[in-house]
């Protein structure tokens, strides 16, 4: 049985730009936004040219049917949309490998804003320095758990007829993927191990859809992508107090 609330997990996105935009929490948002600047203008350019030669290469392969080359332009329509979303967890899954070390600052300050205690462990930048081994192998984890299941949907991507499914398992896979990339954040903070995230975020499947769809969807969003990532860390960390996944009584989280 499917747990949670889609509503609320989407209103965390929501507080997230909030709380990104508060007086303590600016100056962890602005180096980030500067390297999503940089990363997402190459990557465009890299993807553009993938996506011509993809386009071209998925087409050939198609039998000479008649009603198949009717079809064509809805083909060329799932399969950008396919590109789409590969380039928005692209993207996100690049900007957080380098900007993982700010972003757990971020979650770090975040969560003491919204619950008015202040991290057991010393932060600051040497804090940052020092953990940067550890952050970086704890993106290599949810990467090394996105790429198999990436592989197996481009798969069923290229089977014509069978793909007209690819676009929608995307989305929802890209959905899940976004809710675990960002609430490991603060829970990577606490020393949560990943798979007991996955286990936690699991048992409030539909509030972590719900937060994690529409993430997936503003990353397709040009330049609105550029301020999602910062505020997705936010919103995440809100998820992570007060959907019980912290294991924070409510009482002691701040509205």
């Amino acid at each position: 049985m499917l747990r949670g609330n889609v509503f609320t997990g989407f209103g965390y996105l929501g507080e997230g730009f909030r709380l990104m935009r508060q007086p303590g929490l600016r100056r962890f948002v602005i180096i980030p936004m500067v390297i999503n600047v940089l990363l997402f203008a190459a990557l465009f350019w890299a993807m553009a040219q993938f996506f011509s030669t993809m386009i071209a290469a998925a087409m050939a392969w198609l039998p000479d049917w008649a009603w198949l080359q009717a079809l064509d332009w809805l083909f060329w329509l799932l399969y950008g949309v396919v590109i789409l979303l590969v380039m928005a967890y692209g993207f996100v899954m690049m900007a957080n490998l380098i900007g993982s070390p700010f972003y757990g600052f971020l979650a770090e300050r975040t969560e003491a804003l919204l619950t008015g205690k202040e991290p057991e462990s010393p932060g600051g930048w040497l804090s940052v320095l020092k953990d940067v081994p550890r952050i970086l192998w704890r993106e290599v984890q949810k990467i090394l758990y996105y790429l198999p299941r990436a592989i197996v949907l481009l798969l069923i991507g290229l089977i014509p007829v069978v793909n007209l499914i690819a676009a929608v398992l995307w989305l929802l896979f890209n959905g899940w993927m976004m809710a675990l990339q960002y609430v490991d954040y603060p829970a990577d903070n606490h020393k949560l191990p990943f798979r007991q995230l996955r286990q936690r975020l699991g048992d409030r499947r539909l509030s972590a859809f719900g937060f994690g769809l529409p993430v997936a969807l503003l990353a397709m969003v040009p330049v609105v992508n550029l301020v999602l990532v910062p505020a997705a860390v936010c919103g995440a960390t809100a998820y992570w107090v007060r959907e019980g996944v912290s294991g924070l009584p409510v009482e002691r989280v701040r509205s």
